[in-house]
């Protein structure tokens, strides 16, 4: 995990596994950012290849933290690539797009602002992909 900032934004990079083990550090990143004053958190999950029910509920947290001192909160998680096949339930192949499978499947996703790359998510003038 790497905390950096670009454009204006505080970028939390995630990458392998957003478990119980790991999401206390990210959570930890985002409150650290709040405390220092900033109010744009890009959570950058594009390296994630597997995400638990602890991930979540700190995706979730940081959206509620971000929301509360009028912050913004933007996550990248890139689709699925074209032609790429699609796995069984509990599959962790597949990268970056098993953090959505997750999100939808909770009835989640939509909660979030998603952008397909990092340099959307820095780029004020950018939309969020569709739920």
């Amino acid at each position: 995990m790497t905390r950096a900032e670009r454009d204006g934004w505080v970028v939390v990079t995630v990458a392998g596994e957003m478990d119980l083990i790991s999401s206390p550090a990210v959570r930890q990143n985002v409150h650290d950012a709040v405390a220092e004053g900033r109010r744009q958190v890009v959570l950058d999950l594009a390296g994630v290849r597997f995400c638990d029910s602890s991930g979540v509920g700190v995706m979730i947290g940081a959206r509620r933290l971000m929301r509360s001192c009028a912050g913004r909160l933007r996550i990248v998680l890139p689709q699925d690539a074209p032609g790429a096949p699609r796995l069984g339930a509990g599959a962790s192949a597949g990268g970056e797009a098993h953090v959505n499978r997750v999100l939808a499947a909770l009835g989640v996703r939509r909660l979030f602002e998603v952008y397909p790359d990092l340099t959307a998510a820095t780029d004020d003038s950018a939309r969020p992909l569709s739920a």
